[in-house]
């Protein structure tokens, strides 16, 4: 086991899995469920708002919309099609179960985040609104050091989670359907991202609305056709999702299999990854919004994690599941010989499973989709990234040298060794979230306290 591996297993074995899934049912419980008992008002808050989309005034930040898919840019990259596959490899179909599990909590957590994002955000030099974690944390919990200790992780999750992993995906899948030349993929890669985040947070707001929306579609409609042409299977994914989760077995001998350690530890860290429930990232994009109200924006956070890991997510595992791609007996046995190959895991599985009805062009789909999801991606977390600076260093004179910094970084992802990748975006999403989960659970009287209060406002207008 390599140094990161130990790292990675250490910092997320067993007690942060805990930590994450402890703080999503207390807020669960304390809120009776919301997400499911309220659905229809979290429901129609945003599904409703999206129908009768507002225009952000100048320069007093984004539409509510706009700071979804600003939020949804960065939730919905890599994780959603090669973090899936990755999961279900190492962690066996059980992975999935405690990916939804997570979720369902994060759901609530997710919307705790938002609400603080918005209850403790301050204005920018532009008059625009901008907040996060590290606001609430020092505002909120009168603590400068978690602030800092935050900002310092998310810094380095930018670099790493937030665009290596996205980087080293997009060259990849690339490589393996067209063979392209990595590198040169990685420097077109960072070209691209150049234009857009030079704009600042106005121009990703109004890239990732117009592209988030099309590219969950475009995967969704997609999934939905090979898992219409593989219906007859979907019982038997169920199955395997829940009986790998409950009741894992031996697939070899010797005792080599899938335990449950193995589905939680990768379940809950790649759904994590692809919803950053509890990580406060997207955090910093709904501070952004134009909304008045926190607990509304906090009903954004709820959808978000739905659409993220609910949604996409389960159609990418179910996908595979289905198609026959993914064989547990082998998967097992490469791992257990150290004779995993990039081949078998992340994008190529995604791809293979989509070319079991796509033919040659499954690969082909798996990429573009995986090109959308990861470049969107890489927009949010070049914002995140510069929010952790400007609060570390006080001011935005930084904000030119890191954004070249995360252009160079795009690059070196590219050609990067993908196990390793994967590994470092564990470490610094695990390390990003401590502060962060520790500041929710001390807000946790502010955060249900405004919540309540809007939802009595809410009761009491239907009335009327």
């Amino acid at each position: 086991m390599t140094f990161l591996e130990r790292l990675s297993d250490f910092i997320w074995n067993p007690w942060l899995l805990g930590l994450f899934l402890l703080t999503g049912l207390y807020y669960s419980v304390r809120t009776g469920f919301f997400q499911v008992f309220r659905c229809r008002l979290w429901l129609s808050t945003t599904l409703g708002a999206i129908l009768r989309p507002s225009k952000a005034e100048k320069g007093k930040g984004l539409t509510q919309f706009q700071a979804l898919s600003t939020a949804l840019a960065s939730t919905i990259g890599t994780g959603s099609i090669a973090g899936v596959a990755a999961a279900i490899f190492y962690g066996g179909p059980g992975a999935v179960f405690w990916m939804w599990v997570s979720a369902f909590l994060g759901m609530m957590t997710g919307c705790a985040e938002k609400t603080l994002a918005v209850r403790y955000r301050e204005r920018a030099e532009d008059g625009s609104w901008q907040g996060g974690p590290m606001c609430y944390m020092e505002r909120g919990v009168g603590s400068r050091t978690l602030a800092v200790l935050f900002s310092m992780c998310c810094v380095a999750a930018s670099l790493g989670g937030g665009n290596m992993v996205q980087a080293n995906s997009i060259a990849a899948s690339l490589e393996a359907s067209f063979g392209w030349n990595r590198l040169m993929v990685g420097v077109i890669t960072a070209l691209l991202t150049g234009v857009v985040i030079l704009g600042g947070i106005g121009r990703i707001g109004k890239v990732s609305e117009k592209l988030v929306p099309c590219m969950a579609l475009l995967f969704i409609g997609g999934g939905i056709f090979v898992l219409c042409r593989h219906a007859a299977a979907i019982p038997g994914a169920l199955m395997q999702i829940v009986s790998g989760a409950m009741m894992p077995k031996a697939a070899l001998g010797g005792g080599m299999g899938y335990g449950m350690a193995a589905a939680m530890r990768y379940g809950v860290a790649r759904g994590v990854f692809t919803n950053e429930a509890g990580m406060g990232s997207s955090a910093m994009a709904h501070a952004a919004s134009n909304v008045k109200e926190p607990a509304e924006q906090g009903m954004w956070g709820v959808f978000e994690v739905f659409v993220a890991t609910l949604l996409v997510c389960t159609v990418t595992a179910l996908v595979i599941l289905t198609t026959g791609v993914y064989q547990e007996e082998a998967a097992l046995a490469a791992i257990r010989d150290g004779t995993v190959t990039s081949a078998m895991v992340g994008a190529p599985l995604s791809a293979a499973a989509f070319s079991t009805e796509f033919g040659e062009l499954g690969g082909a789909f798996v990429s573009i989709c995986l090109l959308l999801f990861a470049f969107t991606s890489l927009l949010g977390w070049s914002y995140y990234g510069e929010r952790g600076l400007e609060y570390l260093t006080g001011t935005s004179r930084w904000r030119w040298p890191y954004r070249a910094l995360f252009l160079l970084a795009i690059v070196g992802g590219s050609v990067g060794e993908l196990a390793s990748v994967w590994q470092l975006a564990d470490i610094f999403n695990g390390l990003m979230a401590l502060p962060n989960l520790a500041a929710l659970l001390l807000l946790s009287p502010q955060a249900l306290a405004v919540l309540n209060q809007w939802q009595l406002r809410q009761d009491r207008r239907k009335k009327v």
